[in-house]
Formats: structure tokens, sequence, C-alpha cells
């Protein structure tokens, strides 16, 4: 126990919280910017098992903010080299990756397989489907964010509000690492945050993280936050949908303007078309674009003179 000895002798932890840790199972989802310094400290902590989900592969232009990747590895995909990487850290857990997108149809099993999950994604659409299967199953999930100079972690779910609780509304356009660029340290410090948390709740420390926000400004050098235990979960919320779950008798709607329809079934209106569509009674409308941004906010507009059921469906193609 030796490896452990430093973190084992604070009261909080001890040899039975180690092997807590040791017993423990936490899902990461992403493992971008965010994701490799959550990987890294669960993995030096001792969390036993880390599933890790994440479709993309190794690019030079990520290694300014993960270094947990080597040049060697460009190419290979993230879920994989982290894995390999971290048996070399640490050989007493087990990383089991998996190359794929979290969607509406995998959420399910793999959120309800662990204790934490943590959301290192870089969509909206897998950061409230993963949210949307930990509040359906009382699964605490640590949510994090990070761009340019400041970002936030927050404990929900479980025993606290939803993600959705805490971002009822989104915005008008997303930006993006690759649009606003961002600073290695900054989601490094994030990422730290956002273990720590995972970790409080595996080891049951007091006061729980879970309903507190903390925030960074990484640019005017100051921390920030608050609670929001008492927020209302949204009264109408926009589930998500994966392909696999469209229906037939389903509307169909593409909104993206930079590709073809998804389906030859879908019909093409883009979001500034919307106003004109009035859906017929008893039809699902499923809204599909690439992130569900636009997906979520036509559909947020079409609530406000619709009834029916909407769902959204991203392509992340």
């Amino acid at each position: 126990m030796s490896r452990y000895a430093r973190q084992m002798i604070l009261p909080d932890v001890g040899p039975e919280g180690q092997a807590r840790l040791g017993r423990a199972h936490v899902l990461v989802v992403g493992a971008g910017g965010l994701g490799v310094p959550v990987l890294q400290y669960l993995a030096g902590a001792g969390v036993g098992r880390i599933t890790l989900v994440d479709p993309d592969r190794v690019e030079a232009g990520n290694l300014h903010r993960q270094p947990l990747y080597r040049m060697d590895q460009i190419g290979q995909p993230k879920a994989r080299a982290a894995a390999d990487v971290l048996a070399a850290l640490n050989p007493e857990i087990r990383v089991i990756p998996q190359v794929a997108w979290l969607d509406p149809a995998n959420a399910p099993a793999l959120v309800g397989a662990v204790d934490v999950a943590l959301d290192c994604a870089d969509t909206f659409a897998a950061s409230l489907t993963l949210s949307d299967a930990c509040r359906d199953t009382g699964t605490p999930m640590i949510a994090a964010s990070a761009l340019a100079l400041s970002g936030y972690v927050a404990g929900c779910c479980g025993t606290a509000p939803s993600l959705r609780a805490i971002f009822p509304d989104l915005p008008e356009r997303g930006a993006t690492c690759a649009t606003a660029g961002v600073m290695g340290p900054v989601v490094g410090a994030i990422g730290a945050l956002q273990a720590q948390m995972a970790l409080a709740v595996l080891l049951g420390l007091a006061p729980s993280p879970l309903g507190r926000l903390v925030s960074l400004d990484a640019a005017g050098w100051r921390m920030g936050g608050f609670r929001f235990d008492a927020a209302p979960e949204p009264a109408r919320p926009l589930p998500f949908i994966a392909r696999s779950q469209t229906r037939a008798g389903d509307l169909l709607i593409d909104l993206r303007s930079e590709a073809p329809p998804f389906s030859p079934d879908a019909r093409h209106i883009p979001p500034d078309g919307m106003a004109a569509l009035h859906p017929p009674p008893g039809r699902r409308v499923v809204l599909a674009c690439a992130t569900g941004l636009r997906a979520h906010n036509a559909g947020r507009e079409l609530q406000t003179r619709w009834p029916g059921d909407i769902a959204l469906l991203a392509l992340q193609e």
C-alpha cells in the first residue's frame, strides 16, 4: 500500500477509504482536455475500475492540453491510447476503453453499472444525455466544462438536481476549443477539481460536492461558485434519442444546412424556417443537427406553440 500512503494518512481516507476506492467503478465520458487529468488522478488514487468512452483519435493539436498522450500515439483511438498509458501508470487498476459515442441507446447500461459518472464530453448532446441517465438512475455525476480561460465543475444528480436544472437554457451558438481556443492549464485545473469531486463522492466526504458548482476565471484570477440544491428541474425537458431509436411515423426534421438530410424520410428545414412548421397531431417530431444545440433551441421554440411529443437527435458524424 505504499503507493497510496500519502492519501491514506488522511483521516478521511485511511485503509477503509482506500479499499472503497479500489472497489469503485467510475464512468468517464471523454478522453480529451478534461478527461486526461481526470483519468490520471483517478488512476493515481487507485480507483479500481474506469470505463472510458470516447470516439475520437489522438491528434497533434490535442497534445498541448492533453499531455497523457505521446507523439507515437497520434492516430490511435484516444480511449485505447489512454488505457495503455494508465495501465503503465498503475497496473493495479483496470481501464475498460470503449471507442464509441455516448448516446441514449448505450447510456443507461453504462451509467447503471457505475458508482459515479464524469462528464468530460465536448457536446451538449453527450452532456445532457449523461445527465438524463444519471438522473433516472440516481447516479452521482460530476459535470465540467472549460473554454478559453474559464470553466466550471458541478456535482449533479444523485441527491442533487441535474445538469438541466442548472442550465435550463442553452446558448444560441456554441463555441468550442477549436473556435474559441483554450489554455492547457485551465482544462487541467478544472479536470483536477472534477477528479477531486468524484473522489469525495466515492469516499463519502462531508460536505458533499453534490449540489455545488465551482467556477474558475483564469483571466481575472478569480474562483467562485454557488449551491444549486433547490434548482427546479425543467417541466418539459426535451429528450435526446439515438438514431436507432427513431420509429416509423416520426416526423424527421434535419436542421443542418451544411449536409444533406440524414435519412430519405427526413425533411430539410433550416432553423429560421421552423416557424412555418405545423406538425400534425399524434406524430412525434424528431429534430436533428450535428451537436444537438440547434435541435434543442428549435425544440424549445416549437414547444411554445405545439403540445406534441418532441425528441432531439445529435448526428455526431
